[in-house]
């Protein structure tokens, strides 16, 4: 790859373009997953009893998976907090979930074994959409989202490289990329499952980082929900980029480029 390729792909700019098409490829497959999910959902309980289970799924999985407090509130960030407190009062209630006095969230046996088949279901359905053709990209995405998961992960992101100037970590108030990192990966677990958790744990990194930047720029998650399109608008997500790029640094430019072309050719 030239230096001017390596230029046009700098680590900021790679976190701005994958958001999208990590979004895109993630909802397409949750949707997917929903969709051949209603019986599952049913014979435990439906919606009402396993929600949040469903979206803190890969660290509550875990053999004693806890979701701090700041965890769920993060995750919630942008809903009523005392209604997410009643619809999580129902999974307690539905013998789903344990609320521990400091407000950590833990699976009960019930809730464990719903997402031992939702584990199941969700290998099921990635296998369907992500097989066949996107065999060899599915390697691939699950080697690079994992690299970048590492990265995350470490608490200090890469030094930059020449083409990253020095950026705000986003390794501080990580809350909801907490809440669901690192991702429970069984040995055994299928590629397509670990591909879907770990562009989960992706998104909730750079919701972090968003958070971090409407923040500094003096905003709430009710004002910045309602923030309309211009400069100040424009000027948050480009510190968002800024600061979700560490882990991208550990991946070199033709990496980068194959991320985006590999999540490019998922359907979705």
């Amino acid at each position: 790859m030239s230096s001017a390729d390596q230029l046009w792909l700098p680590g900021h700019r790679c976190a701005a373009l994958t958001a999208p098409a990590v979004d895109r490829v993630y909802r397409a497959a949750m949707t997917a997953a929903a969709s051949a999910g209603t019986e599952l959902q049913q014979r435990y309980g439906g919606p009402a009893a396993v929600g949040f289970l469903v979206d803190l799924r890969t660290r509550l999985a875990a053999p004693g998976g806890l979701v701090a407090a700041t965890g769920f509130t993060a995750v919630t960030r942008y809903h009523d907090p005392a209604s997410c407190q009643r619809v999580l009062d129902k999974q307690v209630a539905y013998g789903m979930v344990v609320r521990h006095p400091d407000g950590a969230l833990r699976a009960t046996e019930r809730g464990g074994a719903f997402l031992t088949d939702l584990y199941a279901l969700h290998a099921e359905v990635t296998a369907t959409i992500w097989g066949g053709e996107h065999a060899g990209r599915l390697v691939r995405l699950v080697d690079l989202t994992g690299r970048l998961l590492a990265a995350a992960l470490s608490g200090t992101d890469p030094a930059p490289g020449p083409d990253q100037p020095d950026q705000p970590s986003a390794a501080d108030g990580q809350d909801a990329f907490g809440a669901v990192a690192p991702p429970y990966e069984p040995e055994g677990t299928p590629a397509g499952v670990l591909l879907l958790n770990r562009l989960c744990a992706l998104r909730y990194h750079r919701a972090d980082a968003h958070a971090a930047a409407w923040t500094a720029a003096g905003h709430t998650a009710r004002s910045i929900i309602d923030l309309p399109p211009g400069p100040a608008r424009l000027a948050i997500e480009q510190e968002t980029d800024r600061r979700a790029a560490g882990p991208y640094q550990a991946l070199d430019p033709d990496q980068r480029v194959t991320l985006l072309a590999d999540l490019a050719a998922l359907p979705g």
